[in-house]
């Protein structure tokens, strides 16, 4: 038989335990402002990304005919680090529309989005796949032009695709221009950034050819395409926090002294946090999962020691609570996701797990030991 004073030990040590591994797992590293992972190549142009880094454009992008349907191209000469299946390499976002357009790693390839969004709420995303892109042993130069006749993208200057379906123009290359992660999750990209361009009319397919050869002779375009960019970055500077455009009227780029996440959302509803995938619906279960220990021992504390009589309803209460506290701390951890799916999954957790512990034979065990309850 275990004494009342005994069990009531117990059981606050299993509560602060089982709270404290909670907090560790939701809030490590407990960093609200980790070293932004940028470093300069040194002795070439250049800047790595070792994961959670970030460069933004130190101002906006101005908006480039806001009816649509202006032309432009990009140019981007990057190697991926070994081992790297995925991240943002580059993103446009605004307040309004928080990502306009991104271009992220998948695997080898890459995939070029531009996302809809309106005053209605509906949301789309229009993509592009381009199929093994980097190379292991040197920089692989990609290039996406967008016209009348559709959106075409090169690879070291030969025409790979081309489709209507994306509806790119200039006009979603507005706003803030973030690089090497997302500006709206941790996504962060790891490789090397070598030359950036930004133009505001479509590449013929004979200039991308020449700019790729430009590009990897000289780390820069040919001459004619350095005088119409509406961007251009060399990162030729090897020291420092700013990367100037060379080109247009553009904004220079800045490396941040800190790692961080431009339009991070707060307490994000769950019908835009949700994705048909695998890995969603295991964070789900991971969180559900993670909150049932936390229900069934501190119901079993309410209910033995405190002898409260709505132990469950006051256990279900305090892990909304808990899960809320966390959601909205997590908000301040640039490598953590704020949103209101893991506090219904939470709470839903602590619910089972509060629950699991009224069931009869808990109860008779309990009972067993000698331990008096109130449900």
């Amino acid at each position: 038989m275990i004494s009342q004073v005994a069990w009531a030990r117990l059981l606050a040590v299993a509560c602060t335990g089982v709270l404290c591994g909670i907090l560790v797992a939701a809030l490590w590293p407990f960093n609200p402002h980790p070293r932004n992972n940028v470093t300069w190549l040194g002795t070439e142009n250049g800047v790595r990304f070792g994961g959670r880094g970030t460069i933004l454009s130190a101002g906006e992008f101005a908006p480039q005919d806001p009816a649509g349907g202006a032309a432009c191209s990009l140019e981007i000469r990057a190697q991926a680090a070994p081992g790297t299946i995925g991240g943002t390499l580059l993103g446009f976002y605004s307040p309004a529309n928080p990502v306009l357009f991104y271009v992220r790693q998948y695997k080898r390839g890459v995939i070029f989005e531009r996302n809809i969004h309106n005053q209605q709420g509906n949301e789309g995303a229009p993509h592009l796949n381009l199929d093994t892109v980097f190379h292991p042993d040197r920089p692989s130069f990609i290039a996406m032009t967008a016209g009348a006749q559709g959106t075409a993208t090169y690879l070291d200057g030969v025409l790979v695709d081309q489709s209507s379906r994306l509806g790119l123009s200039c006009r979603h290359w507005s706003g803030r221009l973030v690089l090497g992660n997302s500006p709206v999750d941790d996504n962060s990209w790891r490789g090397t950034l070598r030359g950036l361009a930004i133009y505001f009319r479509e590449l013929r397919a004979a200039e991308v050819l020449e700019h790729f050869h430009s590009w990897a002779a000289n780390g820069r375009p040919a001459p004619a395409g350095q005088e119409d960019a509406a961007a251009l970055y060399l990162f030729d500077e090897r020291a420092g926090n700013m990367v100037y455009n060379r080109a247009g009227r553009a904004p220079d780029l800045v490396i941040p002294d800190h790692y961080l996440i431009p339009y991070k959302a707060f307490l994000e509803v769950p019908w835009k946090e949700f994705k048909s995938d695998s890995s969603y619906l295991w964070d789900v279960l991971v969180n559900v999962a993670g909150f049932v220990p936390f229900g069934f021992i501190f119901c079993a504390y309410f209910a033995s020691v405190r002898r409260w009589k709505r132990a469950q309803l006051g256990t279900i209460l305090m892990g909304f609570a808990l899960s809320l506290t966390i959601e909205t701390l997590q908000y301040y951890i640039p490598s953590r996701g704020s949103g209101m799916t893991d506090v219904i999954t939470n709470t839903l957790g602590t619910a089972l797990g509060a629950s699991a512990f009224g069931w009869r034979i808990a109860q008779a065990a309990f009972s067993s030991l000698g331990i008096p309850l109130k449900s």
